[in-house]
């Protein structure tokens, strides 16, 4: 289900203090290949997909939609965020017939224990909040990654309830720009 909200999109570069998150461009294509294809970053979102696979449908400039940055530190892509309009008929979901913002993140292994995921999240949030204020963004992970789920509280998601999904225990939290971190 496509996001039915209008986003101005894409936005000005955003920057923080190391890190500039951005629109995706031709250029990040291998990187985006890399960062599927990692058996470090599959583990917990079912696996690294076949580069091969990747290769053939990853098009051109990847990722070119709203909600989707790179995020980038010296000129390298080192991950990527999106704001995904989450499906009202999954698990999780507090208010099934309204539908809601998802997080979700990937960087590179090279790039994990920096603090850039943070960085960068935290900077993704505060777009999204004076892009659609008020609107809260749910984010899911499994129970097993304890690294997420401490990004998760450390940028305000308060923990909603657990479920099966995917064949795990997946987390999820509810980040409201009107309601401060707990």
């Amino acid at each position: 289900m496509a996001d039915p909200r209008p986003l101005a999109w894409p936005p000005a570069p955003i920057k923080t203090e190391r890190l500039v998150l951005r629109e995706s461009e031709a250029r990040d294509r291998a990187a985006v290949i890399d960062l599927n294809a990692s058996p470090e970053v599959g583990t917990y979102i079912g696996g690294a997909r076949p580069r091969d696979e990747l290769e053939r449908k990853v098009p051109e400039v990847p990722g070119r939609r709203p909600g989707y940055f790179v995020v980038e530190f010296d000129g390298a892509m080192i991950g990527t965020i999106e704001l995904n309009w989450r499906d009202p008929e999954r698990p999780g979901n507090r208010s099934p017939e309204a539908g809601q913002t998802e997080l979700g993140y990937l960087f590179m292994p090279e790039a994990w224990g920096y603090g850039y995921a943070a960085e960068a999240c935290a900077a993704a949030l505060d777009w999204f909040a004076d892009a659609l204020p008020g609107e809260p963004v749910v984010l899911t992970t499994q129970t097993a990654n304890a690294r997420s789920i401490r990004l998760a509280a450390k940028l305000g998601f308060a923990e909603v309830e657990r479920f099966e999904e995917w064949g795990a225990e997946q987390w999820f939290g509810v980040w409201s720009s009107v309601t401060p971190p707990a």
